[in-house]
Formats: C-alpha cells, structure tokens, sequence
C-alpha cells in the first residue's frame, strides 16, 4: 500500500510540473528604432580609425584637393576632417545624417556601376549615434557658410551661418561616450592613432591629386604630410620613407590590350627590402580594400626570394569593370567581392614572380666589422645603399656569431679583447666624443648657424619683437578675410585687421634665418633656364611698348643677372637650399614653411631679386637681403588673377563678338550670366583664391602663433589696425 500510495504522489507530481512545450514561448518584438540604429552604429563604426576612412572617402567623393585630419586622443576625444571639396547644400543639411541618405545612388541597379567610395548613406548617421557630430560646410554659390550639429541623425537646431572656407569640416567629439565597454577597449590612444596615421599613408600614396596633412591635436609638426600633383613613386617616399623607396619595382599585368576589363599596376619590392611585417597597400578601383587570397598569394611568392621572417612592401592598384566588382559584401566596405578573382590572383602571382627573379639578378649585402674595443657593430655600405627596416631599428649582432671576412681584421684575434691602455682609451673617447658633436650639429640647426652675421641678424629679430602683437599673434582667433590682403582677428574683446602680405612676409624672412644652411627642397619636375625667368620677370615690369632698343637692353640686364647668380651658385645651394645647375637651369627651391607651396608664377621675380637687389659684398646685408627676397617670394601674396567676386567679375566676361554696345554694357557681378563667364579662366582664379584663402587659416596662422615674433615696426606700418572693441560696441547697444 505505501509503494501504491509514493507512485500515485510521484505521478501527480509529474503532472503539475509543465514540460518545455507547456511554458510560454518567447516573444518576438519590434526592436526601438534608436536601438536599431545603435547596434548598426557600432557594426560600422568599430574603432575611430572607421570614422576617418568614412570621412576621408567622403572627402574625396567631394573632389577635394587638400584633405586635413586633426586627432586628439586617438580620436576618442575630437576627430576633424576638413577638405576643400565642393561642400554641401544648405537644403541638404536637414537630413544630412539621417539613415540612408546619399547622394551616390538613387536605385539599387546603380551599385551595378558604382564609382563612388560611399553609397549606402550609413556612415555620418552611425556617427551621430556614438558621438557629438558638427558639420561646416559652404558652396562656391553661397557668400558664407552654414554650420549644424546632430545627435541621433537628427540636426539639432537651424543651421547658423558663419565664416567659412571652401569645402566641409566634420568634428566628431567624444566619440563612443554612450557605449562605455567599447569606449573602455579603446583606451590606448597611441594604438589608434597610430592605425590613423596607417590609414592616411595608404590614401596619401594613391590618392596622388590630393594633398594629406593628419597630426595629433596641439601638435606643431604633421605625422604624416604629402604633397599633390606628386608622382607615385615620390609619394611613397615623402609617405613611407626613403629606404622603402628605393628598395622598389615597378609592376604592371592586364589583360589583352585591346580588351580593358582588368589591369593592375604598382610597386612591390625587391629582394634588398627586409622589414618584420608585411605591409599591402591595395586599391580596387580606386577603393581602399584588403584581400585575404591576394595578400596569401604574394607571402608564397616572397617565401622563395626573402630571408625567413622578412616580409615585402607591396602597393597595387587594380582597375575593373564596376559590374564585376562587388562592393555591398562588408559593413565597413572593407572587403570586395571580384568575379573571376582566382585568375586575377594567379595573373598577379606570376607576374611577380617573373619579376622577382629578374631582378634578383643583383642583390646588395651588408658586410658587417666590429671594434672590438667597444663591442659595438657598425655597417658599412658595399655597393649601394643596404635598405633599413621598414618600421623596425636595426640589431646588434653578437661578436662571437659574426663571419670573419679579412684575415687582416683583428675582430677575430684574442689579443683584441686584452684590456687597451689607457692613452688609448683617452683618444677613442675624444674620437668619440667629436663623432658625437659633429652629428649633434648637423641635427640642431641652432648650433650650426655659427655665423656670426647670422646670429646677428636673429639677435636682431629677438631684440625688436613686440611683446603685444607677440600675445595677440599667439592667442588670436582667425575669424576670416575681410578683403583681399587683410584678415580679421579677434584678441579678448577686441577685433583687428591684419595684413597677412606683411605677416606673411615678416615670418618667412625669419624662418629663412631660422632655418639657414637647413632647407629641405621643392624639386622643379622640368629645370628651368635663369635667363629665360628673368627676361619674363623683365618684360612683366617693363610699362613701356615693346622696341628694339627696350629688349636689347632687357637682354643685358638679363645676360648681367644670370652671369651673377651662377657665380653664386655653390653658396645659394649651400645657405638657402637654391639649386642651380651647370647649364643654369634652376631645379631646386628651398621649402620654408611646411605644409605650403608657394605661388610658382612670383619665381621670376624671386631670381631678378637675387640678380640685381642682393649686396653681394658685404656677408649681413647679402644674407638679408636674400633672406628677404626668399620671404617675398614665400609671401601670401593675392594670386595675380583678379579676385572672381564683386566688380573683379567683369574682368572673366566674354567678349560679346556681335553687338559692339552690347560688349561694352556695363553689368553688376550679379548680372552677368555664367555662359557669358570664361569659364577656364573663372574657375582657375576661383582655384587659386579659394586655395589662398584655406592656406592663410590652416597654414599661416597657426605657423605664426608657433614662430612669428612681430617685430615693433608692425605698431607704425598698417600691419595691424585695431577697428572695434566689443565691450564699447556693448555699452553703445545696452545704453540703447
């Protein structure tokens, strides 16, 4: 009876207990939007190295010629991408950052012949959902520009208007501020920023037409710094190093030529180059991408030729047909899917195959000595230039695992490692000691401006600076041109116009002494005759008709200033970086200011200077009379085109070939139509003082903060003029 009465009890307990088909099945909800579109911000922005490809592309889908990007704390803090593209619509702004909104395609089919780097309208609302996101941005229409803030792809507020230059700026501040467990990974800035810096190299090498500037925020010098209109190869060694590129072969595979669906073109290097990671910069169809089957590939083909554990550089750039490229595979379009891939990689393989065998031909060896008093190793260069590691510092290498080479050399006798004498130990040191000095001055530029009429001269510049102007150049804010040659500052309460031709000039006269003896160059692509850029500079200054009489004379004063510079030549070259060659070809300049190229045109100017301004005799007044025409040159000079704004506008009108009153109508710059415009001519001037106006706030302002010590000469010459206070201005509107 008691069995009966636990299996009765065991039963009805089963029964009460529901199995997994009784429970309550979950329930499937329609997630928040906001959570949605969270979750996709996080898939597409994974690190801040993701903001600033999306940025950069976005930039140059603008067409934009010089890019900057502007880091802080490894762009948790503050990202900056500002470019000179062509803006956006102030009627865009709206929904500028909403999800899905682009202006790439407009119906699926298009992905089919898509060109453009971004397309899916995700990458600008995903920011706006991990961080605080502030778009400036003008249009060549517009007279000034328009700046609006969004969170969430929502835009907060009306766009304001504001002084702007050319293009867009994006900041995204304190990125990642809603999602604390990623924000926590990210920690370690110099991390990202380092990958930053990768990713703008990579751009900077392909993307040849574009000028690219990113540095850390606060910092005076760019990490990374390339120069538009360069040649590839030059490219990658301003990028990555002179010992990468001249460790490099050229490479070229496509198809039939007749046929133009694919070919591919680029550098990999040769069997000189040892660095301890693989470094694969690959572009397809001019988009930045990675390719796991490719990058195997070319690890197989290297295995054979380099030393273990030494990896290649490697740049490619692939061109297909759009349809046969597959762009919409990956969230950060990080990967492409290609058809016909395992054939394009072979092609590749044995292309580069083919050349890595020709070329190992020729390899150079280091040979390797020891002084076995110091048990140091120092190289010597055999041959040519043995390449460094690419990204590595080179090694020590143990006395005992060297090969002897000469029998003669004493790094193999046991009597080397006897203790040395002391007179002897005295003369190394000494040796030593000068070695260092000397490599110590060629580093310091400080040091090696020795000259006594230079020292002079920047005592001169030291002894004369304007302690105010010196506090107003230093903490002012650049707030836009007020005209052609003045800019307008302000300083606490206070707004001033300043003239940058002045400022400009002033600061480059003393960068030339600041940097004597120390020029890195500008190399002319075709050298260019003296005589012939003096007789342009001649004719340009001459009022008079021309005449026989007027151009013979021309000739001489010519002939006479090219005779005097080529006699100068050895010290132009070795004092102020001015490169001029046997033939009298000039081929090199001196770069004075980082990040600034100067106005090619005022070169004939700068030679006639050179010629007929300089006093050669006496060494103060030749190095600073020099010194001043290099600054004039380098100054910021309005471009020679009339400014294409305001009334300058009749100047691009066409001429009207039918009507001859018609021509001669007077129009206000309002009036006149756009096909009445010489649109080559406008669109140059435009160029250039859009160009200007970018590089007086992102280059000349901030060097002068950094450098400039205005001289007391600036209280009385015009140089700056002091137009309101705004605590007056204030006083006058609270009275009223």
């Amino acid at each position: 009876m008691e069995l009966e009465a636990q299996a009765s009890d065991r039963m009805d307990t089963e029964e009460c207990t529901p199995t997994p088909l009784q429970r309550e099945l979950p329930v499937i909800r329609r997630l928040d939007e906001a959570v949605v579109n969270r979750i996709a911000a996080g898939e597409v922005i994974q690190r801040p190295v993701s903001a600033v490809k999306e940025l950069v592309e976005n930039s140059i889908d603008a067409g934009s010629t010089s890019l900057t990007v502007l880091v802080k704390d490894g762009g948790l803090k503050l990202i900056q991408v500002s470019d000179d593209g062509h803006g956006i619509r102030y009627e865009d702004l709206p929904i500028l950052c909403e999800r899905h909104t682009t202006s790439k395609l407009s119906k699926y089919e298009d992905l089919q012949s898509i060109k453009s780097m971004g397309f899916r309208g995700e990458a600008l609302a995903s920011m706006t959902y991990v961080g605080h996101v502030t778009v400036t941005t003008i249009t060549k229409d517009q007279l000034h520009g328009y700046r609006a803030t969004y969170k969430d792809g929502v835009m907060g507020c009306e766009p304001k208007a504001c002084a702007a230059v050319k293009g867009t700026q994006i900041m995204i501040e304190n990125l990642f501020y809603n999602m604390a467990a990623r924000k926590k990974t990210l920690q370690n800035s110099a991390d990202d920023y380092s990958k930053i810096v990768d990713l703008i190299c990579r751009f900077a090498i392909h993307h040849t037409s574009v000028s690219f500037s990113c540095r850390k925020h606060g910092a005076a010098r760019a990490d990374v710094q390339s120069v538009s209109k360069s040649s590839r190869l030059d490219a990658i060694r301003s990028v990555y190093g002179v010992s990468v590129a001249q460790n490099l072969l050229k490479i070229e595979v496509s198809d039939d030529p007749s046929s133009s669906s694919f070919k591919m073109d680029g550098f990999i290097s040769n069997s000189n180059y040892i660095a301890k990671k693989i470094a694969m910069v690959l572009f397809i169809n001019d988009r930045l991408v990675e390719c796991g089957a490719l990058k195997r590939a070319i690890e197989i083909v290297y295995a054979a030729t380099l030393p273990k554990a030494s990896k290649p550089f490697i740049y490619m750039s692939i061109k297909l047909p759009p349809e046969h490229v597959d762009v919409n595979v990956h969230p950060t379009k990080r990967e492409v899917t290609l058809l016909n891939q395992e054939i394009i990689i072979e092609k590749i393989q044995s292309a580069m195959e083919s050349k890595l065998r020709n070329s190992n031909e020729s390899r150079t060896f280091r040979e390797q000595k020891v002084d076995p008093l110091d048990n140091s190793v120092s190289t010597s260069k055999a041959a040519s230039t043995p390449p460094s590691s690419f990204g590595t510092k080179p090694q020590k290498v143990p006395v005992h695992k060297m090969v002897r080479t000469d029998s003669q050399d004493p790094a193999g006798r046991l009597d080397a490692y006897m203790q040395s004498t002391q007179s002897s130990q005295m003369q190394r040191n000494s040796c030593l000691a000068s070695m260092r000095s000397s490599i110590k001055e060629r580093r310091n530029s400080r040091e090696t401006a020795d000259l006594t009429s230079i020292q002079e001269l920047v005592r001169e510049i030291d002894s004369s600076c304007h302690t105010e102007f010196l506090d107003l150049v230093g903490h002012c804010t650049y707030l836009g041109m007020a005209d052609d040659v003045f800019a307008l500052l302000q300083h606490n309460t206070h707004l001033y116009l300043a003239n940058v031709v002045n400022l400009s000039k002033e600061l480059m006269y003393q960068q030339v002494l600041r940097r004597f003896a120390h020029f890195s160059a500008i190399q002319l692509s075709v050298p260019a005759p003296l005589w012939e850029l003096i007789m342009l500079a001649l004719k340009e200054d001459e009022l008079e008709p021309e005449g026989g009489e007027q151009e013979n004379l021309r000739e001489k004063i010519a002939e006479m200033n090219t005779k005097v510079i080529k006699q100068k030549t050895e010290m132009l070259e070795e004092y102020f970086g001015i490169h001029i060659d046997q033939d009298g070809n000039l081929s090199r300049l001196p770069i004075v200011l980082d990040q600034y190229t100067p106005d090619m045109d005022r070169v004939p100017e700068l030679l006639l200077c050179l010629g007929n301004d300089v006093n050669w005799d006496d060494e103060k007044a030749c190095f600073q009379t020099i010194a001043g025409a290099i600054a004039n040159f380098y100054a910021f000079h309005p471009p020679l085109l009339p400014n294409p704004s305001g009334e300058s506008l009749q100047f691009y009108k066409r001429a009207s070939s039918g009507d001859p009153e018609q021509g001669s109508t007077s129009h206000s710059a309002d009036d006149i139509p756009e096909e009445q415009l010489e649109q080559d001519l406008f669109s140059e001037a435009e160029r250039a003082w859009s160009q200007r106006e970018w590089s007086i706030q992102h280059v000349l302002f901030p060097s002068m903060r950094l450098f400039l010590k205005p001289p007391t000469s600036m209280a009385t010459d015009g140089t700056f003029v002091k137009v309101a206070s705004l605590e007056k201005l204030y006083k006058i509107f609270e009275r009223c």
